[in-house]
């Protein structure tokens, strides 16, 4: 079968899911429009279409459940289009805008990585939570979410079960925070849009969900520079995944060299065949480099042609895009959060998750607001 009959098939497979999510974020715009007009007499209350949208997505699918056909184009609009809308968003910036973003950030992404990491594995061996699930839920918290699980289950030879304990926490609580901390933000930098972006993007765990929360966030309070700042700031705790994933390697090997010197055993035998046998991990995902190649290219086309028309329209076409990939990309998110899921986890790893996740939350808002207070 030939590239281009695989191509159209797997368009007819996935095209139904992608219209339903297309077709649920329009019904959630229109709920959102409803809201800020105050219909049906109703008192007026702004809300934004993408938290309509993650809302109905998760009441959708935990009452009336997803129907199998539409499952493959929902991971589509999770995925591709989620992203493609992550990356388009670098077209906000310039190479001295984000630079400037980063300088502030970078104090803030570091601490919080260092808790996140530091607190996941006393938490972890506090509760007795398994060894390699701890790592993987300080690791989740700390860098990208359920993307920086997936890398390093296999460096650490994780089990499938212990992979998808840790991503069902990371999602769990990461839409949560997705959902809340854009109020949080509101209430403590609605005078500075750079601030709010800063905390959501060291605050929240995986990059769809902070993108979205930003995106919330500069609908609700008309900010759109936020959605501009969380991204440079969660790009830079993304770039740690590619010194995380060689470390967790060298301290793994380690792990079971001594094992084996203490009893013999082969420690590489506890994980499962599937983990040990994971495909290359890339370190940095392709969105990323497409969100920096479109941070040059924004910087050079307003260089070049900063007062010609046709640059900003093509400017606002991006901008318009990249709204449209997120909100369809995040209600599918929405459509792929299962209460139940949480339930089969046990309270230890929930608690370790979600104590971790909720300090990480008050180191970035206490030294989020510090910067703002001594260097605003």
């Amino acid at each position: 079968m030939s590239t281009l009959q695989r191509s159209w098939g797997s368009l007819r497979q996935g095209l139904p899911g992608l219209l339903a999510a297309i077709a649920l974020a329009l019904v959630a715009r229109a709920i959102s429009q409803a809201l800020a007009a105050g219909a049906a007499g109703l008192p007026k209350f702004p809300l934004s279409p993408v938290m309509c949208a993650v809302v109905l997505g998760m009441l959708w699918r935990n009452t009336l459940g997803v129907p199998a056909w539409a499952t493959s184009g929902l991971r589509w609009a999770m995925h591709q289009l989620l992203r493609s809308g992550i990356a388009l968003v670098g077209l906000r910036l310039t190479l001295a805008g984000a630079g400037a973003i980063a300088l502030t950030a970078l104090p803030v992404a570091l601490t919080c990585l260092t808790v996140a990491l530091t607190a996941g594995l006393v938490l972890a061996r506090v509760l007795a939570v398994p060894r390699r699930l701890g790592i993987l839920l300080a690791v989740g918290t700390a860098v990208c979410g359920a993307t920086a699980v997936v890398a390093m289950s296999p460096v650490i030879r994780a089990r499938h079960a212990e992979t998808a304990f840790a991503v069902t926490c990371v999602v769990l609580f990461g839409c949560a925070a997705m959902l809340c901390y854009p109020w949080v933000a509101g209430h403590f930098f609605a005078a500075s849009p750079r601030h709010a972006g800063i905390f959501l993007g060291t605050a929240i765990h995986d990059t769809s969900q902070v993108v979205g929360a930003a995106l919330m966030y500069s609908q609700q309070m008309q900010q759109p520079e936020a959605l501009a700042a969380a991204s440079v700031a969660k790009l830079l705790r993304n770039l740690s995944i590619a010194v995380l994933i060689p470390l967790g390697a060298w301290l793994a090997r380690r792990y079971e060299a001594q094992l084996r010197a203490v009893d013999g055993a082969d420690a590489a035998g506890e994980g499962d065949e599937a983990a040990r046998g994971g495909a290359p991990v890339r370190l940095v995902p392709f969105f990323v480099l497409a969100f920096l190649g479109f941070i040059v290219l924004r910087t050079l086309g307003d260089a070049a042609f900063h007062a010609s028309p046709w640059w900003q329209a093509a400017i606002n076409t991006g901008y318009t895009a990249s709204d449209l990939f997120l909100t369809c990309g995040m209600t599918a998110v929405g459509l792929s959060v299962s209460f139940t899921d949480m339930w089969r986890i046990g309270w230890r790893p929930l608690a370790s998750g979600f104590a971790v996740a909720s300090l990480v939350g008050a180191c970035s808002l206490g030294l989020t607001a510090a910067l703002w207070h001594f260097f605003p």
